[in-house]
């Protein structure tokens, strides 16, 4: 019986995974690089566990709460049902919120909240900071787009394991030119849409590397590719 359930987990795992990442609907295999190897999230910042986060050699969603945490909880839940629900299970994904010192309690609140309707919360990290210094490391992004008063903002970037920017830049599927490198919170669509298919292109990207490496289950990926050949023939 252990035997048959392994088998199963075999064969069903990697169309799972092709068929998620089959689905994003962007015209590129390949997520630009914005801007290269951003500055890691210094090691005296501290996270509710008290341990430090890393930028490193995962692939993060980071965002600044700021500090109204009110205001901040319905950003959170739109990123937690649109994102996070869809990609925790990817070992290497994880979602990163800088937050001004002085708002743990409020977010530890939140975070309990969300734990009730929510698989594994393992993947959401907050760091804390105080409010010039997450100011300046905003600003060593060199992104458009600023931070309120309040030291926050409801947009959110993708950073690769390289701790590059990611996003888009060039001609979308209309032929007209588009550069995006931050996703509204606000926006359920926007999520749901632009940003869950961009998380789909950067880790199927990393997927691509590892069966280019050799590092891979061999069996798996034939059924991967006998699902992928399938589908090419029948589009």
């Amino acid at each position: 019986m252990k035997n048959k359930l392994v088998l199963i987990l075999l064969f069903i795992l990697p169309i799972i995974t092709y068929l998620i990442f089959a689905s994003a609907k962007h015209n590129s295999l390949f997520l630009p690089i914005l801007s290269e190897n951003n500055t890691e999230i210094p090691k005296e910042w501290k996270s509710l566990s008290g341990d430090n986060v890393e930028l490193k050699d995962k692939i993060t969603v980071l965002g600044f709460t700021g500090s109204d945490i009110p205001e901040f909880k319905a950003r959170m839940f739109n990123l937690n049902q649109k994102i996070y629900n869809k990609f925790f299970g990817f070992e290497d994904f994880q979602i990163v919120m800088i937050a001004p010192e002085g708002t743990q309690e409020e977010i530890k609140k939140n975070v309990v909240e969300l734990d009730r309707i929510t698989e594994d919360m393992k993947g959401w990290k907050f760091v804390f900071a105080k409010p010039e210094e997450i100011k300046k490391y905003h600003q060593s992004l060199e992104l458009i787009s600023n931070l309120d008063n309040n030291f926050g903002t409801p947009s959110v970037i993708i950073l690769d394991k390289n701790i590059n920017l990611r996003g888009r830049k060039g001609k979308n599927k209309k032929g007209e030119e588009e550069y995006r490198e931050s996703y509204n919170t606000i926006s359920a669509a926007e999520l749901h849409n632009e940003m869950t298919d961009d998380v789909k292109i950067i880790l199927r990207e990393y997927r691509l590397a590892l069966k280019k490496n050799k590092r891979k289950d061999d069996f798996r990926d034939k059924i991967t590719n006998k699902v992928e050949e399938t589908s090419r023939k029948s589009e």
